[in-house]
């Protein structure tokens, strides 16, 4: 059995980076010599891209042997040091393998299924993947997701759907975040969890990212026309929109906008955000001269130093849900929700919890000093008629009680 592998090295345009473009490509010429000695005969190796090679065993047997022969390919070729600018650089890499004839009958169709084995070993973190058909399956699935979801936004088939955050005494609401939805013909409502990682990986995100911003804006302006007592919006950001130099200036379009300028605050996760914290943080100056306000979504779940938060230009932290589903029951939940809790208040930051389902937890959340409140106990996320119905509602009590 003829055994195909793809070998794409991990992290190498760091490389480049640090010692530049001319180092970078003497340290592949050197892994091609060593992978050149491995399979001994020229015609079983290919650089098929910049950091990618393509290698041939012809006698690789069954799965098994192929696993045996990789782990060979990287003891003999990866393991060893190789001496760059007078430092030893280690390499490591990953696999994708298709089987010839199980896979394949064609060089070229072997070479197809280990790149998709490849990426799925990639994007599950995996050090090396057998080719599997529901790999192609999937690979076709995502190709008309792509094109369903280019679609969707010249169709004008995303709309936004606003989840009020309340204050945890009281429950007036005080803000709400937008949330995207797809209404994917012959298949209804869509969930961004199903959707979002493809926007990403297409680079459609920031087109659909500046809809969100002007669509909450646009929606906001509406509720303030009609007299009702529009909240601040907040809508979440990727990281792809952060690191666009014209992010600030796309903000500034969107705000002019509105008609208060400080109504619209930005969402980041905090794991994506400290992946580059420099220029994040300059970027988040800029927004904060524009009047936006920022929180720190999903906190708690990612890294970020004190020293590293002393210098963000945050003005809130969101509790991950994580936390708060669990805080009841468990201590170590309870202990980190009450370390957020302190940690905002000692820094003058406001404290959002998310997820609040039951009428317990609002209670606690309450009591340990949690500004604010958001889930499903509360309020479940509405398209922009029916929020406005419930401001409607919400400033006919408040009347009421003035007038009692």
């Amino acid at each position: 059995m003829l055994g195909r592998r793809v070998c794409d090295l991990e992290n190498f345009e760091s490389i480049n980076d640090v010692f530049g473009r001319g180092e970078g490509d003497q340290a592949l010429k050197l892994l091609t010599e060593r992978l050149l000695r491995h399979v001994r005969d020229p015609s079983l190796l290919a650089r098929i891209g910049g950091d990618q090679f393509a290698l041939v065993l012809p006698q690789a047997g069954g799965e098994d042997e192929a696993v045996l022969g990789m782990e060979q390919i990287r003891h003999d070729c990866l393991d060893p040091p190789i001496r760059l600018d007078g430092n030893d650089l280690c390499l490591s890499a990953k696999f994708g393998i298709a089987m010839h004839p199980d896979d394949g009958a064609t060089a070229m169709g072997l070479l197809e299924r280990a790149e998709s084995a490849l990426k799925r070993a990639k994007a599950a973190n995996e050090a090396f993947l057998f080719y599997r058909q529901e790999m192609t399956e999937r690979a076709a699935a995502a190709l008309e997701l792509g094109s369903r979801l280019r679609h969707a936004l010249e169709g004008e088939q995303f709309e936004l759907h606003y989840q009020a955050q309340c204050a945890a005494r009281g429950h007036a609401i005080v803000g709400v975040e937008a949330l995207l939805r797809w209404h994917c013909p012959g298949q209804g409502m869509v969930l961004p969890n199903q959707f979002v990682p493809m926007l990403e990986e297409l680079g459609l995100i920031v087109e659909v990212g500046n809809w969100v911003m002007r669509q909450a804006a646009r929606d906001h302006h509406e509720w303030l026309s009609a007299g009702l007592p529009a909240p601040r919006v907040s809508v979440n950001v990727s990281p792809l929109q952060l690191r666009r130099e014209d992010f600030a200036q796309s903000v500034a379009a969107v705000l002019a906008m509105l008609q208060a300028e400080t109504a619209m605050d930005i969402e980041i996760v905090e794991s994506q955000l400290m992946a580059d914290i420099d220029s994040s943080i300059v970027m988040l100056r800029q927004l904060r001269e524009l009047g936006v306000s920022i929180a720190l979504d999903d906190f708690g779940t990612g890294y970020s130093s004190l020293a590293y938060l002393a210098r963000l230009p945050v003005q809130t932290l969101k509790i991950d849900r994580s936390f708060v589903s669990r805080m009841l029951d468990e201590e170590e939940a309870m202990l980190m929700v009450e370390m957020i809790i302190s940690l905002a208040h000692t820094m003058s930051l406001e404290v959002v919890a998310e997820g609040v389902e039951t009428e317990a937890q609002a209670g606690k959340l309450a009591e340990l000093g949690c500004d604010v409140l958001q889930g499903f106990w509360l309020a479940r996320p509405l398209p922009a008629a029916a929020l406005a119905d419930r401001l409607r509602e919400e400033a006919g009590r408040t009347r009421l009680s003035g007038n009692g």
